[in-house]
């Protein structure tokens, strides 16, 4: 029985999964919006709006927390400084999922994961 088994294997062992989880995680809000498969924009999707609520909370065990997932203090920094104050009053659903269709090499399905109210570059 799988009870209380949260989250998708995606093919790889802990480590490895871990490892691409925090560093598309930092990546997503670095630059508010990559393009990645469907199954790991959705594992992403639960993991940025954490950090998303964590900067939310602004506080130190707060950002400890945060500094655990996030690669780079800079993102760290721009999460809780600028998204936390774009999100403060938005009670969560920071992130949205666009299907763009399959890829040309393997046929899976790509999608774009981007934060939503983000500025138009």
């Amino acid at each position: 029985m799988r009870h209380r088994k949260g989250g998708t294997v995606l093919g790889r062992d802990s480590s490895h999964r871990k490892a691409m989880i925090r560093n598309m995680v930092t990546s997503l809000l670095e630059h508010e919006q990559i393009t990645t498969t469907d199954a790991k924009a959705k594992e992403v999707r639960r993991w940025a709006d954490r950090m998303i609520t964590l900067g939310k909370r602004g506080d130190l065990p707060a950002r400890r927390n945060a500094l655990k997932v996030i690669r780079s203090k800079d993102v760290a920094a721009k999460l809780f400084d600028e998204l936390a104050d774009r999100y403060k009053d938005r009670p969560g659903g920071y992130t949205r999922i666009i299907k763009l269709g399959n890829r040309v090499g393997d046929a899976a399905p790509v999608s774009v994961i981007e934060l939503v109210d983000r500025p138009e570059a």
